[in-house]
């Protein structure tokens, strides 16, 4: 009858949550907040997490400044183009559209291309008489030469505004004349005589400033002029810019 008894009184259940399992009582709590390793553990996972929060800061705060200053270089590399390169670009272009080039020849001269430029780009069988021999070497021709059929010397003419920038006698290529012109825009007249400018001094188109001569380099020429074009360091063909007969 007891054993009865005991069996029919009603057991006490563990309080349970709103899901239907067991709460865990204040006593868990403190056994698990006794364990050596929590505080530690919670410690380094609060540190991670201000970490993160600072990192995310951070971030945020300097992409806006990583923009400006790209946003900035750009602008200053826009500035420079404009302010070198444009200007170079305007300089041709003004060159291009108030004055063309002419023939470094006095009218009524009669000279005539006695030697190509040497093209890389033109078909091989013009790239022989382009070469220039000296001294048993064969050398590309890097400009044109002019000069008459009963070889006479004739004026040699500025074939741009421009000013005087070299005057000089070379040992092979004879005496030296190189004039400026803007936009870094030169011509170089080479094997004359009787030079009539100054370095330093203005020229305008079409005025005189030396008569054809002899050079060592091309002896076998007689009187005539070599001319030359760069535009800054880069050579060009001078038939490219010059009026066609």
């Amino acid at each position: 009858m007891n054993e009865q008894n005991k069996n029919s009184q009603p057991r006490e259940e563990a309080p349970k949550t709103a899901q239907g399992e067991p709460a865990v009582t204040s006593s868990s709590w403190k056994r698990m907040l006794s364990k050596r390793w929590v505080f530690p553990a919670a410690y380094l996972a609060a540190a991670a997490i201000i970490l993160t929060l600072v990192w995310v800061y951070q971030d945020a705060s300097q992409k806006p400044l990583k923009q400006q200053a790209a946003v900035t270089e750009a602008q200053k590399g826009t500035d420079a183009k404009t302010a070198t390169g444009g200007k170079k670009e305007e300089a041709v272009e003004v060159i291009a559209n108030s004055q063309s080039m002419i023939w470094p020849t006095a009218d009524g001269a009669e000279a005539t291309v006695v030697k190509p430029f040497y093209d890389a780009k033109a078909p091989a069988e013009q790239h022989q008489e382009a070469m220039v021999q000296y001294n048993d070497t064969f050398t590309p021709n890097l400009g044109i030469d002019l000069a008459r059929k009963d070889d006479k010397a004739f004026d040699v003419t500025a074939a741009l505004d421009g000013k005087v920038t070299r005057v000089e006698d070379h040992p092979v290529n004879g005496t030296v004349v190189e004039i400026t012109h803007p936009g870094e825009l030169k011509t170089v007249y080479q094997s004359l005589s009787g030079v009539k400018v100054e370095q330093g001094k203005e020229v305008k188109q079409g005025e005189t400033i030396a008569s054809a001569g002899h050079s060592e380099f091309e002896k076998d020429l007689g009187n005539h002029v070599h001319f030359e074009v760069y535009d800054g360091e880069n050579l060009v063909n001078p038939m490219e810019l010059l009026p066609k007969n």
